[in-house]
């Protein structure tokens, strides 16, 4: 299958794809860490989602719209409207791949804000679930994919970055949704083996 991994600079997911023989590409304004850039597209992802792909597995920046970043959009019992608008453009850029045109779509992200109204999500995993002893609640929204089902699921002993995610900049509208390497570093999928070979070998499974 030709799979596209949006906003993925790890390549995570992407390498475990291309293991099992697909034609998977990573695709983030990031330069790729995970040693492929043959395998990176780096630039805005918006224009690549109107290509033919058979999956689309995407982690949009969830720093407007995590729960856990919800006290800042109060101030004084106040609605901070600058990040509540910055929080509405982070739910119009997740609703590009909810609803990208593509049969198999999985999309990631921490448990949201509920001012934003985001689509009832599919699941609920932890890192756990997968062999790593961490909580961090993560959801998924899924179209023509299967619930992960847990590969290892162990005792977790404590919460990994509690608080807190990176985002990128996609295009000029979406500009400012950027931190710091730290809060990058938390974003990327935990912890970057266990559940990326989940994803891998439960929604694509082996190329024929």
């Amino acid at each position: 299958m030709k799979i596209l991994v949006a906003c993925e600079e790890s390549q995570a997911v992407t390498i475990e794809l291309r293991k099992l023989g697909h034609e998977a590409y990573s695709c983030d304004i990031e330069p790729c860490s995970g040693g492929h850039p043959e395998w990176h597209i780096q630039q805005d992802v918006i224009p690549i989602l109107k290509e033919k792909w058979d999956m689309i597995v995407a982690f949009p920046p969830c720093t407007y719209l995590t729960n856990a970043g919800a006290r800042h959009l109060w101030k004084n019992h106040q609605l901070n409207l600058e990040r509540y608008q910055k929080g509405l453009e982070a739910k119009e850029f997740f609703m590009m791949f909810y609803n990208a045109d593509c049969e198999r779509i999985g999309v990631e992200n921490p448990t949201p804000s509920r001012i934003y109204e985001l689509p009832e999500k599919t699941q609920v995993i932890q890192p756990y679930q997968f062999g790593h002893p961490y909580t961090k609640r993560t959801q998924l929204w899924l179209k023509g994919l299967p619930n992960l089902i847990p590969t290892n699921e162990v005792e977790p002993e404590r919460t990994q970055c509690p608080s807190g995610s990176y985002s990128h900049k996609h295009g000029e509208k979406h500009r400012g949704m950027f931190t710091t390497d730290r809060a990058k570093n938390r974003s990327k999928t935990f912890p970057g083996i266990a559940k990326a070979k989940a994803m891998a070998e439960q929604w694509a499974g082996k190329a024929k």
